[in-house]
């Protein structure tokens, strides 16, 4: 057992924050003390050490206390996505000191202020407020559309670039993605409504899988890969898909979760959703140079 200000010491936080931590019921004591002291125990510290973790990663105390409460959370699960987002973050801050590497150099490059997503990022966690079930609907949780967005955050440079190439400027895109989502839910009804018939008779996400066992780098595979894309950015909202490149990203994330890889290669045979992740990256490495 340590005491507040061992563990303040310890996490470089300060005896006040943990006391705060406790009084919002996101961080309790192990025990108190006789005289009233708070004690921690080991358990206490992993969950500290969590709760550092999301908050380093930006996520509100609100969030996290919501996402340590739910009765399925996995400590290992958490930290593969946790490091995952750290890879995105570090991916981010690389890119950013080359561009002061070019700047010293006395090389003329866009100004940050062109890649700035505030307004849409500002929306889009609004949007999370004031439409949680269409958020649960769609995405499959909170905890799901809070990483959604904190990829925007990563990735804002990248994402910005694709914006203005298909928008013109991020000024009309945030004006489009802030109708989109005041009127989210008529969207997705108009578009469900839409997609062809033979769309949703047939997943081919199943018909990818049941590629498992050939090179996933093959043409036929491949060519699956090439007709999921096509038809999703055919038919679905920009506000789901975006970019060929930001959907495979997706794609990659959404069949690397450790949950739908339990349901899915359940029901589709085991190594399912793995192969289906390698069909996607190998699209990803092979069509957009210099992405992972």
């Amino acid at each position: 057992m340590k005491s507040i200000s061992q563990v303040a010491r310890l996490a470089d936080v300060s005896v006040r924050t943990l006391q705060y931590y406790d009084e919002i019921g996101l961080l309790k004591p192990s025990e108190l003390t006789a005289s009233g002291y708070r004690m921690y125990d080991d358990d206490a510290l992993q969950t500290l050490q969590q709760i550092l973790f999301f908050k380093e990663l930006g996520f509100p105390l609100k969030e996290i206390r919501r996402i340590l409460e739910k009765t399925d959370f996995d400590r290992i699960a958490a930290f593969k996505k946790q490091k995952e987002l750290f890879l995105l973050k570090r991916d981010r801050l690389d890119r950013l000191i080359q561009l002061l590497e070019r700047l010293e150099k006395g090389e003329e490059c866009m100004s940050f202020q062109e890649f700035d997503l505030s307004d849409y990022i500002d929306a889009l966690e609004n949007f999370k407020s004031n439409q949680a079930e269409a958020v649960i609907q769609h995405w499959g949780s909170i905890e799901n559309f809070d990483m959604f967005i904190q990829k925007i955050k990563e990735d804002e440079d990248q994402v910005a670039k694709l914006t203005i190439q298909q928008f013109g400027s991020i000024e009309k895109y945030t004006e489009e993605m802030k109708h989109n989502l005041e009127h989210f839910s008529e969207i997705m009804e108009d578009w469900y409504s839409q997609v062809p018939e033979e769309m949703l008779k047939e997943d081919k996400f199943l018909k990818l899988a049941s590629h498992q066992g050939e090179d996933a780098g093959s043409e036929p595979v491949q060519r699956i890969v090439e007709e999921i894309i096509s038809d999703t950015q055919a038919t679905a909202p920009k506000l789901l898909v975006g970019s060929a490149e930001n959907y495979c990203r997706m794609m990659i994330d959404i069949y690397s979760n450790d949950y739908l890889s339990k349901v899915f290669d359940t029901k589709h045979g085991a190594g399912s959703c793995e192969y289906i992740v390698k069909a996607f990256r190998y699209y990803s490495e092979n069509n957009f140079p210099g992405k992972r």
